[in-house]
């Protein structure tokens, strides 16, 4: 949002159909919108979105800023998914903090 970027996005549960438009919009920082106005083929819930380029949501510029887990990663290799990070748990999160007794 800061510098402007265009970010493809498709929805890859819905390859045809009807199109409606979206603001699409995550929640990792303050002002993170994707996209607006957007002509995706209609989105309902559970419908997997593609980034084609997200910054902090892909796991090369992932942090655990505002306390969210670093996401999953899969690989597509001829059209088949393979699972090749798992995303983080709360146990991961909190396995490195030092509770201080003053």
């Amino acid at each position: 949002m800061f510098y402007n970027a265009y970010h493809k996005i498709v929805n890859l549960s819905k390859t045809s159909g009807r199109e409606r438009i979206y603001n699409v919009v995550g929640y990792i920082c303050e002002t993170d919108t994707f996209g607006s106005e957007r002509r995706l083929y209609e989105v309902n819930e559970g419908d997997i979105l593609a980034f084609y380029n997200a910054g902090a949501y892909c796991y090369a510029m992932a942090s655990n800023y505002n306390s969210r887990y670093r996401p999953a990663e899969v690989m597509l290799v001829e059209g088949k998914d393979h699972l090749i990070r798992k995303r983080e748990t709360l146990d991961d999160l909190l396995r490195n903090q030092i509770d201080i007794n003053f």
